[in-house]
């Protein structure tokens, strides 16, 4: 079963005009239940995580500051939304969503997290928001619960990942790939293991061929145990912040791909939702639909 995580907290309220579409949290899981992509004991609702596993991942004064609102100034206008103990609240439960539905997909070969992707967060501070870093957290969960050794992390947001890249940057058992717009967001990249930076309205034979040049021939490489897939659709040629030229269906053959090098290889995989800022929420929607309809395809 398609194991996904969900929570009314991802659907939170932002002041009038604020260009995060956070109501595809809400439309997302709505139109897999109408289409019958999904049922009710499709989603699980995550909790708030023992604090020892986001320690884990992100720094003891930097969580603290987070959850007691201490921020300063500067750190919090960095992220992007108005702090606020809820917001906050969500984070967490996000992160606690993708430690459970990485178990989910050890048992399933594939979970999914209606939210998450939150690749800009490091260690010690948050950025564009993301606060925590949620795949950084789940690779961690895994690692330490002895459930995983080797892990791959594929970040097709069209954003860097560099969050992940800053948090994973001495530590081999962590590969971390990111496939972005070169010209796009953060304008001073990190250094993940592999960087593929793409060109502005990189078309979908251009996207589609540099992945596929990639992705299998890393999986042989690095012999990954369990796979995290973070499939923003951010990818897409109308989107608000990107730069790419995917189309939609471009789009699902991407996610196509990913999913069917996991199958064939027998290695679970995790996704995260990612970014999306289409101007229509509907295309948003539809891009992300596709993921689960794949999902559902091929492993079930």
């Amino acid at each position: 079963m398609l194991k996904t995580a969900f929570h009314p907290i991802y659907k939170h309220p932002l002041p009038k005009g604020h260009r995060f579409p956070m109501e595809k949290y809400e439309l997302l899981p709505q139109q897999l239940l109408h289409e019958g992509t999904c049922v009710e004991s499709n989603f699980f609702q995550p909790e708030k995580p023992n604090d020892k596993h986001i320690v884990a991942v992100h720094t003891t004064d930097y969580y603290y500051d987070l959850i007691n609102l201490t921020l300063d100034q500067r750190a919090a206008r960095k992220i992007g939304f108005p702090l606020s103990e809820v917001l906050v609240a969500r984070e967490v439960i996000i992160a606690d969503g993708t430690m459970k539905a990485s178990e989910f997909a050890l048992e399933h070969g594939i979970a999914m997290n209606i939210a998450g992707g939150t690749h800009h967060a490091y260690s010690n501070r948050g950025e564009a928001f993301c606060m925590l870093n949620d795949q950084a957290i789940g690779a961690r969960y895994l690692q330490d619960k002895g459930l995983a050794e080797k892990i791959l992390i594929v970040d097709l947001d069209v954003h860097q990942g560099n969050g992940t890249a800053e948090i994973f940057k001495h530590d081999t058992s962590v590969f971390t790939f990111s496939m972005h717009g070169k010209s796009n967001y953060p304008f001073k990249k990190e250094i993940s293991d592999l960087d593929i930076a793409l060109e502005n309205d990189a078309d979908d034979a251009t996207y589609l061929k540099l992945l596929k040049d990639t992705l299998p021939k890393l999986i042989q490489e690095q012999q990954p145990d369990f796979i995290y897939y973070l499939c923003g659709v951010d990818v897409i040629a109308s989107d608000k912040l990107g730069k790419l030229g995917l189309s939609v269906e471009g789009c699902k053959a991407r996610d196509r791909f990913v999913l069917e090098q996991c199958k064939s290889n027998q290695i679970p995989v995790m996704c995260s939702m990612g970014g999306g800022y289409s101007p229509d929420i509907n295309t948003i929607v539809e891009a992300h639909a596709n993921t689960f309809r794949l999902a559902q395809d091929l492993f079930f």
